[in-house]
């Protein structure tokens, strides 16, 4: 055995002493702050880490490429492009579309996308960043889905694609939406960020459309810490999304490589000299968004995880719905199609009008308990000040927007969460309820 393998199995074992020793998950006590979502790991993914960064390859290496092939197969898609955020996934799926490689079709300046008003700013911001405009039609009550009885209303000239995401893993109606997709020649780009693992008739959410997108933030389903994933099995868009990714280069050498085409200089693009180096031509006015070899060594170890981290979220799920049931007159539950099976990222309730409080009451109620809870992100997006004076086609009244603004929250399931936080949790809507009464 030479030295250099010898100190590092050397390094990788007193890794795994140092978790057993330093970074155990700490026992839960009553009281204690009981997040609504957190990273979940053992020793496989700091050794993973550790061992990443003794080879102290900085940029995509050889975990970056094991990553994004393991995620593609396990998704069942052809090509995977790993980028540093969820945020810049989202960018990079639309930014896709405006590429010069499809020609006609391609997405221009003015050109509408239809996504649904209550959500994560990051699932409209990239429409606004392309020039082109958001069609919000109204979110619904229960599912937290975009309303599928609008779609129809809100076809334009210039509507060119649907954005949207699959609301806190419960996927919206995809029979409906691919068939209005298809009907209008729409491209579908499905946000999955909050729903690795869901499926639609035994298919996975994602591998619907055009492209998928996911995040690996640490309150996701698995996580880089940041870090995020855009798919398709769509060659030209795939070679799309990762010259975006890069700084909008023509050339797809992998960092540390050249002349991966066999032709590097006896290219001829634009009204560049032939034979300028090929790693130096920008087909795209792209980003750097890319992630690291360290990121994708935490994503490797994250990935074999994943199923257990699911069944963990849905059994937490439906030990909500079972325990908070009796309180079913105060608050409206969640929702899903009969061809649904959520991933779910968190349980999500909305506060009925003619209950004897509000939203905010039960939530301060439960903050002061310990026990974190969230609003259903932005709202209605319409309302945040970033996008009032911004340009947008509005359909119907968005009422259902409204009123998850106002009256929706929701709390964790994620698989930190053992049976003693589960049962404070019942005991601190038992006691609020009791109060109200």
């Amino acid at each position: 055995m030479d030295k250099e393998k010898e100190l590092r199995e050397k390094i990788l074992k007193l890794t795994k002493q140092y978790y057993e020793t330093a970074l155990q998950p700490k026992q839960y006590k009553k009281g204690d702050r009981i997040p609504y979502s957190g990273r979940v790991f053992d020793e496989g993914e700091l050794v993973s880490l550790i061992d990443s960064s003794l080879d102290f390859w900085l940029t995509a290496g050889r975990y970056h490429e094991q990553f994004e092939k393991s995620l593609a197969s396990w998704w069942g898609l052809k090509f995977c492009t790993f980028s540093n955020s969820g945020s810049s996934a989202n960018l990079l799926a639309l930014t896709a579309f405006t590429s010069r490689a499809l020609g006609k079709n391609a997405l221009k300046k003015g050109d509408e996308v239809i996504t649904t008003a209550a959500g994560f700013p990051t699932t409209v911001n990239p429409i606004y960043q392309n020039g082109c405009t958001p069609v919000f039609l109204d979110t619904e009550v229960g599912t937290y889905n975009i309303d599928c009885t609008l779609l129809e209303e809100a076809i334009g000239k210039n509507t060119k694609a649907i954005m949207i995401a699959h609301t806190l893993g419960n996927p919206f109606n995809l029979d409906k939406i691919t068939k209005f997709a298809k009907k209008h020649g729409l491209f579908l780009i499905e946000d999955c960020c909050d729903a690795l693992g869901a499926t639609w008739d035994n298919k996975k959410t994602g591998t619907f459309g055009e492209i998928a997108t996911t995040s690996f933030y640490p309150a996701h389903h698995i996580t880089t810490g940041e870090g995020g994933a855009t798919l398709t099995s769509n060659a030209i868009l795939h070679k799309a999304i990762e010259s975006f990714r890069d700084w909008g280069r023509d050339c797809w050498c992998p960092p540390g490589k050249a002349d991966t085409c066999n032709k590097r200089f006896k290219w001829q693009l634009g009204t560049l000299p032939f034979g300028y180096d090929h790693k130096y031509i920008y087909s795209n006015i792209g980003y750097n968004l890319k992630a690291t070899d360290m990121q994708a060594a935490i994503g490797v170890a994250q990935l074999q995880k994943l199923p257990s981290f699911i069944e963990a979220r849905k059994k937490n799920f439906e030990w909500y719905m079972k325990n908070l049931q009796e309180y079913e007159q105060y608050f409206i539950f969640p929702k899903k199609e009969a061809k649904a099976n959520p991933s779910p990222f968190g349980f999500i309730l909305t506060v009925k009008e003619d209950a004897p409080f509000s939203r905010n009451d039960i939530v301060q109620f439960l903050e002061k308990k310990s026990i974190s809870t969230r609003m259903l992100f932005g709202g209605n997006l319409t309302r945040q000040p970033a996008y009032i004076n911004a340009p947008k086609r509005i359909v119907g009244e968005l009422a259902g927007a409204d009123t998850i603004m106002n009256n929706s929250f929701w709390i964790g399931v994620y698989p930190g969460l053992n049976n003693e936080m589960l049962e404070y949790i019942s005991g601190a809507f038992a006691e609020f309820i009791k109060s109200k009464k």
